[in-house]
C-alpha cells in the first residue's frame, strides 16, 4: 500500500507541474471593447499638441538630473548641471508669470547658461581641431576648417544634444525645443562637465559624442569648395610645388551630343588626378575634385619625395 501511495503522489506532482506550465491567464471579455472605445475617443479628439515631460504626474526634476549624469557615466555638479540646462528665456518667462500674479519684484534662484555655453564652445572648438588634425595629418587646413564648422554647426550639436536626453530637461520658453537651444545647451553641458570633472574628461566627452559623428561619412563630401581648381592651387603653393596645369589627355565625339573629354591635372610633370565631362570645363572641374579626393595620397608622396631628396643631399654632402 505504501508503494502504491508513493506512485500516486509522484503522478499528482507531475500533473500539477504540467498544468502550471500550460496555464495561461485568460483575457477578460471587457478588455477589447475598452481598448476600442479609448481608440475611438482619441481619434475623435484629433491630433494633440506635444506635451513637455515635466507635465507628467511622476516627474521629478532632481531625480532626472541625477540620472542624466549616471547615464553618461559622468560626474556633474548638480548646481552647474541645472545652470547648464536653464535658458535665459525661461528666467524671463518665470519673472513675467510672477509679475502677473502680483509680485512686483520677483526673485529667482536661477542662473542662465550663457557663461557656461561660451566656455564650453571654446573648449569644444580647440578639442575638435586637435582631434581632426591628429586623425587626418595630411588633410589640408581648408578641409580641417570645413569639418570643424560642420561639427560645430547647430544641426549636428542639436542631434547630439537630443541623443543624450537634454530635450526633456531643458528649461526654456519654447516647446518643442528649437535647434539653436539644443545646441547651446550641449555647449553649456560641456562647460559644466569641464568645471565639475576637469577639462580632460570634457575633451574626452566631446570626442566620444561629437567627433564620432563623422563615422561613416565621406570627408570630401563635407568639404566641397565651389572653386576646386583654386583650392588645389593654394594647397600646392603652400607646399612649395608648381601650380596645377590642366591638360586634355583624351576626347571622343567632339561636336556631338555624346562628346566626352578627359582632363588631367599635372604639377611638376606628375599626374595628380583625372576627370571626365561632356565639356572641357566640366572635365576640368571633375579633375580638380579628383585631386582634392586624393590629397592625402598626393601630399604623402610629396612628403616622401622631399625626404628622399634631402637624404640624397645629405649623402652627397657626407665626406
Amino acid at each position: 500500500m505504501s508503494a502504491l501511495r508513493s506512485v500516486r503522489f509522484v503522478n499528482s506532482l507531475k500533473l500539477k507541474s504540467s498544468s502550471t506550465l500550460t496555464f495561461q491567464r485568460p483575457i477578460h471579455r471587457w478588455v477589447a471593447p475598452t481598448l476600442v472605445e479609448l481608440k475611438r475617443r482619441k481619434d475623435r479628439m484629433g491630433p494633440q499638441p506635444l506635451q513637455h515631460r515635466a507635465t507628467y504626474l511622476e516627474w521629478n526634476y532632481q531625480a532626472e538630473l541625477y540620472a542624466f549624469g549616471k547615464r553618461l557615466n559622468e560626474e556633474f555638479s548638480e548646481n552647474l548641471l541645472q545652470c547648464a540646462l536653464t535658458q535665459r528665456s525661461y528666467i524671463f518667462q518665470e519673472e513675467a508669470r510672477q509679475r502677473n500674479l502680483g509680485i512686483e519684484a520677483p526673485k529667482l534662484s536661477l542662473v542662465d547658461n550663457v557663461e557656461l555655453a561660451g566656455s564650453g564652445e571654446s573648449l569644444m572648438s580647440i578639442s575638435i581641431f586637435r582631434s581632426l588634425r591628429a586623425s587626418l595629418p595630411l588633410f589640408p587646413e581648408e578641409g580641417i576648417s570645413a569639418l570643424h564648422e560642420y561639427l560645430m554647426s547647430n544641426k549636428v550639436l542639436a542631434i547630439v544634444s537630443s541623443g543624450i536626453g537634454t530635450k526633456d530637461l531643458i528649461l526654456c520658453s519654447d516647446f518643442p525645443v528649437e535647434e539653436e537651444t539644443l545646441s547651446n545647451t550641449f555647449k553649456a553641458v560641456v562647460g559644466a562637465l569641464a568645471q565639475s570633472s576637469g577639462e580632460e574628461r570634457a575633451v574626452r566627452f566631446v570626442q566620444d559624442f561629437v567627433v564620432t559623428h563623422l563615422c561613416g561619412k565621406d570627408v570630401n563630401e563635407i568639404w566641397a569648395p565651389p572653386d576646386a581648381l583654386s583650392a588645389v592651387s593654394n594647397i600646392l603653393s603652400r607646399e612649395g610645388k608648381a601650380p596645377p596645369e590642366p591638360r586634355l589627355i583624351g576626347e571622343a565625339g567632339r561636336n556631338t551630343i555624346l562628346a566626352a573629354y578627359i582632363v588631367g591635372i599635372y604639377s611638376e610633370k606628375q599626374l595628380l588626378g583625372t576627370g571626365f565631362g561632356e565639356t572641357l570645363q566640366t572635365a576640368k572641374e571633375m579633375a580638380a575634385h579628383n585631386v582634392l579626393h586624393r590629397l592625402d595620397l598626393i601630399l604623402g608622396n610629396f612628403l616622401i619625395s622631399s625626404l628622399e631628396f634631402e637624404f640624397k643631399k645629405f649623402e652627397l654632402a657626407d665626406p
